[in-house]
């Protein structure tokens, strides 16, 4: 949980970045469901830059208003290496996922997994 919720934003900025128990529970399903199974699949250390976040913190940092951050159902990771082939595992593990933001020219990649509700499988690539 720790990892998912830290935040050098909201410690510089003095905001409480603490999760209720429906986003705890997204955390963990995001986890369960999509974060650890990718991890094992890649076998090397990925980094979560940005997991949950409240409603104060997401504005901070230039969030959208309807981010899945402040759900706890999205995480943005980045590895040592091009982030798309954390992408590329994904579908070839067939893992479950809402939505797969690659970033190429920041090189990493927003994941998210709805708690409730039918998966969108949306795949964006972003320059």
């Amino acid at each position: 949980m720790e990892e998912l919720t830290r935040s050098e934003t909201a410690v510089a900025m003095g905001i409480r970045n603490e999760p209720g128990a429906r986003e705890r529970l997204a955390l963990v399903n995001l986890c369960a469901k999509l974060l650890q199974p990718l991890r094992d699949a890649y076998g090397k250390p990925i980094t979560i830059n940005s997991g949950y976040r409240c409603p104060e913190l997401n504005k901070a940092v230039g969030g959208v208003p309807t981010s899945q951050h402040q759900r706890g159902e999205a995480a943005d990771l980045s590895i040592d290496g091009k982030a798309g082939d954390l992408l590329e595992l994904i579908e070839e593990n067939h893992l479950p996922f809402d939505q797969a933001i690659l970033y190429r020219k920041r090189n990493f990649l927003h994941v998210s997994l709805r708690l409730e509700g039918e998966q969108r499988e949306q795949i964006i690539i972003k320059k």
